[in-house]
């Protein structure tokens, strides 16, 4: 299968609400909007807010957001969001903070430490 584009796509409750709080108040970037969506930038890959969903999110869904400074950005989204967990260094090495969007989706903004090895270059070794 020859990958050329992905998205995840969420049918909020109210739609509106959902695309102010992830341009808003996160500040993801507009890919682009039509009729009924609106389509995030999320570095690699894209978050589309479209229609509109019954039963909300899943607990087993999360949406993972690597940043440069977890303790910054969270300090900037605190009073705006739902705080799930404040920024701490988890068993696995990785610095983490947890959020929720307005229907409950679950967010993980993610700061990969410089010496955690997913950013140690292992090739002279």
């Amino acid at each position: 299968m020859e990958i050329l584009s992905s998205r995840l796509i969420l049918r909020p409750r109210d739609r509106e609400r959902s695309v102010r709080f992830y341009r808003d108040v996160l500040g993801l970037a507009v890919s682009r909007e039509f009729a009924v969506g609106t389509v995030f930038f999320t570095g690699g890959g894209y978050l589309e807010v479209s229609g509109s969903g019954e039963h909300g999110t899943s607990p087993d869904q999360v949406l993972f957001l690597q940043v440069r400074d977890v303790r910054a950005e969270f300090e900037r989204v605190r009073d705006h969001v739902e705080v799930l967990a404040g920024p701490a260094r988890q068993p696995w090495g990785l610095d983490e903070a947890w959020i929720a969007d307005p229907d409950g989706m679950r967010i993980v903004l993610v700061e990969v430490p410089a010496d955690h090895p997913l950013r140690v270059d292992t090739r002279g070794e």
